[in-house]
């Protein structure tokens, strides 16, 4: 595994990759399984955002917050859960989950699939050329035969807003990675960074005040928000919906911070994160040597090829493309394209039409989400507005899940809905949703019907077993039938 610090010599790969997440990783895994050579580039951490500051230290510290509130749900174990959680144990978890920040044993795995690794930032340096510094200065470049792939994922972007600097934000970063409880901690943002870190920090004893602008999880069905704003606002978070932030003053770094919100009000708290989008990690990645604008999200086609770029070399996968910020959707698409560089390396057809082997499409038509707060959120493909607006003919079909003995037993007033849109002249999903304790669960059966456009005469007979959450399936499918 190359390590490379003081070697300024050039070298030759087929694939370069530009990022060692796991997006980065994929795309560099399949390239590798096609027989090509290829190396990868990392600045911080081999394994990216999402093991270290986002997917699995959230999930590793939301657990035992959403455990226990599942236990409270079911009487004869609520008497058990007597005491606050264990918050050094609960950091400790997490700890263990990213490894002590430790990324030796992903390095190692990319060394076992027969990739090199070079550490520091690697920048674009014309048609398939990478110029790799490291943090001692020494430069290396790095040239391509085929592809170069940019998977350098996205940053949090702070609102411009007087006072933010002085106010020392939070991003996601320290909401995931701090290991101090805050007495009071208002987060701006009702996204799902911000409705994951108000269910994580409220449960983990902080006085939650959530400050959105629009509803909570606004890209799904509205319902979904609303069930999540009652289940905070019921733990004890103060949920402010419709407001912003207009200043922050924090006269002193150790004190507290106080936000002045749009209609005059001011709320006081230990510290305040911003959860308010994010930002392509393309302003220093060299993209003005080729001709492309630095810091902008790159288009790409349904390989992930960057469009307007002359040649075919140049590939943007995960958030740097903008289709859908999800570690997963990138990872799938770090598939197909790698794939597809195989491919096109050695002189195959790309079979790029819709749903084929070298193509994206379900970017646009089955991108799967869960945000596990409480109750927890999944959903897949169209919400019923989007739907809608792109011009096909629905019927909404919703059910609330206490109709489902499964769902009665999983937890004592269940409290939980579901919604399936379907495209009538198809007679098939085009998206579902669901919100209630343990959701997550349901979302690949649901990805499946929508991503694999199963009919509805034939879903019925996938039969849902007795006595399980999974039953809201029936009832969804008999609403359809008798309306």
């Amino acid at each position: 595994m190359n390590e490379t610090h003081e070697d300024q010599a050039g070298s030759t790969y087929d694939v370069v990759v530009l990022g060692a997440g796991p997006v980065g990783q994929n795309v560099a895994d399949r390239a590798r399984t096609a027989g090509l050579t290829v190396a990868v580039v990392e600045r911080e951490l081999v394994g990216g955002e999402c093991s270290y500051w986002a997917c699995v230290p959230s999930k590793a510290l939301l657990r035992p917050v959403i455990a226990v509130a599942d236990a409270r749900r079911v009487d004869g174990a609520r008497q058990a859960v007597t005491g606050a959680l264990d918050t050094a144990r609960v950091f400790a978890r997490r700890d263990h989950y990213v490894t002590d920040w430790d990324d030796s044993g992903q390095a190692q795995w990319v060394k076992s699939i027969g990739a090199d690794l070079f550490r520091g930032h690697g920048r674009i340096d014309g048609p398939r050329r990478v110029i790799v510094t490291s943090d001692q200065g020494a430069r290396r470049t790095l040239t391509a035969r085929h592809a170069v792939a940019v998977a350098t994922g996205s940053r949090p972007q702070l609102p411009d807003i007087p006072g933010i600097q002085e106010a020392h934000p939070w991003t996601n970063r320290h909401g995931t990675d701090s290991s101090t409880v805050p007495g009071r901690l208002a987060i701006v943002g009702g996204g799902g960074v911000g409705a994951e870190m108000a269910t994580l920090w409220q449960g983990l004893g902080s006085h939650v005040t959530l400050l959105a602008r629009r509803s909570l999880l606004p890209r799904l069905e509205p319902f979904v928000g609303e069930l999540l704003a009652e289940s905070l606002s019921r733990s004890g978070a103060d949920v402010r919906i419709g407001r912003q932030v207009t200043s922050l003053t924090r006269p002193d770094p150790a004190g507290p911070v106080t936000l002045t919100l749009d209609d005059g009000s001011q709320v006081e708290a230990d510290e305040v994160m911003f959860a308010t989008g994010r930002a392509p990690n393309t302003h220093d990645i060299g993209l003005d040597t080729v001709g492309l604008t630095p810091g902008s999200w790159l288009d790409v086609d349904t390989t992930c090829l960057v469009n307007g770029l002359a040649g075919g070399w140049l590939y943007a996968l995960g958030d740097v493309n903008h289709r859908a910020l999800l570690t997963h959707q990138g990872k799938y698409q770090a598939r197909t394209a790698g794939d597809a560089i195989g491919a096109r390396a050695a002189g195959s057809p790309v079979d790029d039409a819709a749903w084929g082997d070298h193509a994206t499409t379900a970017d646009q038509h089955a991108v799967p989400q869960v945000f596990f707060t409480d109750p927890e959120a999944a959903a897949v493909g169209l919400t019923a507005e989007q739907a809608a607006g792109a011009g096909f003919r629905i019927k909404v079909v919703d059910a609330d899940f206490d109709a489902a003995q499964g769902a009665n037993l999983y937890a004592d007033d269940y409290q939980g809905h579901a919604r399936m849109v379907v495209d009538l002249d198809r007679e098939i999903l085009l998206g579902v949703t669901f919100a209630g304790p343990g959701v997550s669960e349901l979302l690949h059966s649901a990805t499946v019907a929508v991503a694999g456009q199963v009919p509805l005469k034939r879903l019925r007979h996938a039969i849902a077993c007795f006595p399980t959450v999974s039953e809201i399936w029936l009832f969804l499918l008999a609403a359809y039938r008798r309306e």
